[in-house]
């Protein structure tokens, strides 16, 4: 069985010598190990070091130096705009608030459809527009490292 021991970030590899290309929404590209089957068939083990955000575009390296790539599905998403940079802080506070995951996309900001929530974002004064494209949602400050810290108290 083929393993992707590692992975080239999207501009850091030739995406012309991929031998094939799976394509994965938001939550199937954050993975540390998993089986994967590609379009073309290839088929391998995802054997990361640790839980890694998968982005469009980079490249699952195989352990026989063969490159899969990485394409993000379109998603069902709502892109959300506002009339002022305090006001787009204001609806990112609110989202923060209920934990839901989000992207920042220029001076927009994205998040997977959800009636309830996009009916609270229009009673707050944000302007929403459906969209389908790969989501990239942040990691939060914590995304990747455990919850203990060293303050460099003495006891």
């Amino acid at each position: 069985m083929k393993r992707a021991l590692d992975v080239r970030a999207a501009g850091h590899w030739d995406v012309t010598s991929a031998v094939d290309t799976i394509t994965l929404d938001a939550h199937e590209r954050h993975r540390r190990r998993v089986m994967m089957r590609a379009e073309r068939g290839t088929k391998f083990l995802l054997d990361l070091p640790k839980a890694t955000a998968l982005h469009d575009g980079d490249g699952l390296v195989l352990d026989d130096g063969a490159m899969v790539r990485v394409v993000g599905r379109p998603e069902p998403l709502v892109e959300i705009a506002a009339a002022d940079t305090h006001e787009l802080a204001r609806l990112a506070w609110h989202i923060g608030n209920r934990h839901i995951d989000v992207e920042i996309v220029g001076d927009r900001l994205r998040i997977r459809r959800d009636h309830v929530i996009e009916t609270m974002l229009r009673g707050l004064g944000a302007t929403l527009s459906p969209v389908e494209a790969p989501f990239n949602p942040e990691h939060g400050a914590y995304h990747g490292h455990s919850h203990h810290h060293g303050h460099g108290h003495d006891g």
